[in-house]
């Protein structure tokens, strides 16, 4: 381990609390191109690490509290000689998400990157959202590296107290463990997977099946209701009642899926993106009846109308 170097003025408590209020910190140099700074604050300071980028220029990141006045307890609280050991971390080596900077990624840039890689594997994005959704200011700013196991059971637990169902909760929970885990891979600096493997832990028995059948004469009740709030509402639920598809299905269905032109008209439905890893998506038909179809048609024919007859007004 590297020698601590000594700073009167941020060894002792008592010596920090001389220093003035100020959004300046004092820095003190603890190695090559790294220094270790206090921020004197109204409550307990700051320590931020200062890191040379080789470029002539240099980051800086706030990353725990200083034991001004609470006792140092070697996560969210250090004292000065833990505060160095944790700058020398927070500066050593570099990662490997393409920023090139060598700074410590937070838990926004983690999320970036994942949403970045899901895109790249044709992956759902959808989860990166639902996570940024229940994001607080703190955590989103946290570096990763610094994620306790209590910041993140206090994330969890705080969606339970949103009122979001368990099943709800552990997905959004195994998206943001995918995204920590995928920064883990690329900053060997990270290294406290222990982390998100205990606070975001899944809770269990959180799946319920609701495996629900309506009765025939409760169908068409239904999507009569639907075309009542309007006609492609309603053609959208009767699509859903007929072919028994998933909503992301019916919503990757394209104009020329309808088929129409035959005696026994179907829709080629595109293919689940249930389970994991990149799924390439394939047809199959499915059949229907003749005045879904002629519904559907119709829809279709309107629906490009709108978007032709603007273009040819212009042209014209």
């Amino acid at each position: 381990m590297p020698r601590h170097i000594r700073a009167s003025q941020l060894e002792s408590r008592s010596a920090r609390l001389k220093l003035p209020v100020a959004k300046k910190p004092v820095f003190t140099r603890i190695g090559t191109g790294v220094g270790l700074g206090y921020r004197r604050n109204q409550t307990a300071g700051a320590w931020i690490v200062r890191v040379a980028d080789g470029k002539g220029a240099n980051w800086t990141k706030a990353f725990a509290a200083a034991d001004d006045f609470q006792d140092a307890d070697g996560g969210a609280i250090l004292n000065f000689w833990q505060a160095q050991d944790r700058a020398r971390v927070l500066a050593s080596g570099g990662n490997n998400d393409g920023s090139g900077d060598g700074k410590p990624v937070d838990v926004k840039r983690a999320l970036d990157c994942y949403e970045a890689d899901l895109t790249a594997r044709g992956g759902d994005v959808a989860n990166v959202a639902r996570v940024r959704l229940h994001m607080s200011k703190y955590l989103i700013n946290k570096t990763v590296a610094l994620l306790t196991s209590g910041d993140l059971r206090h994330w969890r637990d705080s969606l339970i107290n949103k009122g979001l169902a368990p099943a709800s909760t552990n997905r959004s929970s195994s998206a943001f463990k995918a995204a920590l885990n995928l920064a883990a891979s690329m900053d060997e600096r990270i290294v406290n997977r222990r982390a998100w493997e205990k606070g975001l832990a899944t809770i269990p028995d959180a799946a319920e099946a609701r495996n629900i059948i309506l009765a025939d004469s409760d169908v068409p009740r239904i999507i009569h209701g639907a075309y009542e709030v309007g006609e492609e509402f309603g053609l959208l639920v009767e699509v859903d009642a007929v072919t028994g598809a998933r909503p992301s299905q019916l919503g990757r269905l394209e104009v020329r899926d309808l088929q129409d032109d035959r005696i026994d008209p179907r829709l080629m439905m595109p293919s689940s993106r249930k389970g994991r890893g990149k799924k390439k998506i394939l047809r199959h038909p499915v059949p229907i009846p003749a005045n879904l179809a002629h519904a559907a048609r119709g829809v279709a024919i309107t629906n490009l109308d709108s978007v032709i007859s603007p273009i040819c007004r212009k042209d014209g």
